[in-house]
């Protein structure tokens, strides 16, 4: 069994589509928890029609991305943890093609397939349309075509699969970053420094809507970024050098300094 993490914020529509694929998509009954980060009574129809299905944790207010990654995975049954996002897209067969390359001290992130270009080359980019009018049978269609036997070292990104104890071990998620910006890549990083090994599986294609969600004002906006240039600040502060934004320079998680 796999215990699958799903942070989830302002995306219903977005949510909806990647409950209903995690669950129809499934060889096995996995454990699903949605951890809603504040706004449940958005999420509140998509979360009640599959209340029978997944554990659902209700933090009631927004406490941020890594608090709420945090929260899931410590309530994890299992001790084999996908951490996926509420705009990610779940491929046919996803759990039988995670436990087969699956082993402690392996970090495994899942291909994904993107409506427009991404730094990581090995990403396939198409498009099956917005939350709204998702072409379902045409992704799952074009993910198995996707398939190859392969495991790649070109960076690593969320859907994160791994062992519990492991993500344990380098602490998790950093609570203290002021928003979502660059934590990833610092959990990576601090998972390359633990001696992990971080792979890309071509043998499993998740489709990302690519930060879809609820439309924000010019104010919401300008707080937005300001927590991004935040986030670096606090990255530089601990590291001693700002994370960078070229797959050339990013690799594995070995980010190079400036």
């Amino acid at each position: 069994m796999i215990s699958v993490i799903i942070p989830t914020y302002k995306a219903p529509e977005a949510l909806d589509i990647c409950l209903k694929s995690a669950l129809d998509n499934q060889d096995n009954l996995n454990e699903i928890i949605v951890v809603v980060d504040g706004f449940y009574e958005l999420n509140k129809s998509v979360l009640q029609r599959y209340s029978d299905k997944v554990c659902i944790l209700d933090l009631e207010e927004n406490h941020g991305l890594c608090k709420a990654t945090n929260l899931g995975v410590y309530n994890a049954s299992s001790d084999k943890i996908l951490i996926v996002n509420d705009d990610n897209v779940f491929p046919p067969h996803w759990d039988t093609e995670l436990l087969k390359d699956y082993k402690q001290g392996r970090v495994i992130t899942p291909n994904q397939i993107e409506p427009k270009p991404s730094i990581f080359d090995e990403m396939v980019i198409k498009s099956f349309g917005e939350p709204s009018e998702f072409d379902m049978e045409g992704f799952n269609s074009f993910s198995e075509e996707c398939w190859k036997d392969k495991l790649t070292s070109k960076g690593s990104t969320l859907p994160i699969f791994m062992s519990k104890e492991d993500y344990l071990t380098v602490g998790g998620w950093d609570e203290s970053y002021p928003g979502a910006w660059v934590v990833d890549w610092e959990f990576f990083h601090k998972c390359d420094l633990a001696g992990y090994e971080l792979v890309r599986s071509l043998k499993c294609h998740f489709y990302h809507f690519v930060s879809y969600g609820t439309e924000i004002t010019v104010k919401e906006q300008a707080t937005k970024h300001a927590k991004e240039q935040a986030c670096h600040e606090y990255f530089k502060y601990k590291w001693g050098w700002y994370p960078v934004k070229s797959i050339e320079d990013y690799k594995l998680c070995k980010i190079v300094s400036n």
